[in-house]
């Protein structure tokens, strides 16, 4: 079933943003919580006349969202986290949230929502992918060190 998001949703997609669904997860969560509208052909319409009207609005904000992925592409980001006795293997795992918190310290916010890491659990060298607009993509080098 294909559906208009209203707002963002984690691992999903953007507000404004036509996704398809299973029917279920559509009529049972998604249309009743408000969260999102079926894709008939007039609410179709009705989008794309919104997104037409902000398309000037759209286009500032994707050049921020690729300026911010300019500057945190450059960045030399270090993830602290605690290491067995070995000196390789992490206890636990690196999150989302730990990458989140990396960034902001170097003084980028970024919602751990719409950031992707593989499982990470040795000392090395990772790539995160951040998600910053629905048309805006970066890859992100980060290093994980022993805290």
């Amino acid at each position: 079933m294909k559906i208009i998001l209203k707002e963002n949703i984690e691992k999903l997609g953007f507000a404004d943003e036509i996704v398809k669904v299973k029917n279920g997860f559509a009529r049972n969560f998604l249309i009743p919580k408000g969260k999102a509208v079926i894709a008939s052909e007039s609410a179709v319409k009705v989008l794309e006349e919104k997104l037409r009207q902000q398309s000037g609005k759209e286009e500032k904000v994707v050049a921020d969202a690729n300026n911010i992925a300019e500057v945190i592409s450059g960045l030399d980001i270090k993830v602290k986290a605690k290491v067995a006795e070995d000196g390789q293997k992490l206890f636990g795992s690196v999150t989302t949230v730990q990458f989140t918190e990396a960034l902001q310290v170097l003084g980028h916010e970024i919602d751990k929502r719409f950031v992707k890491l593989t499982t990470i659990k040795e000392i090395g060298k990772y790539e995160a992918e951040v998600r910053l607009h629905r048309n805006v993509s970066v890859t992100v080098p980060f290093q994980v060190v022993a805290e």
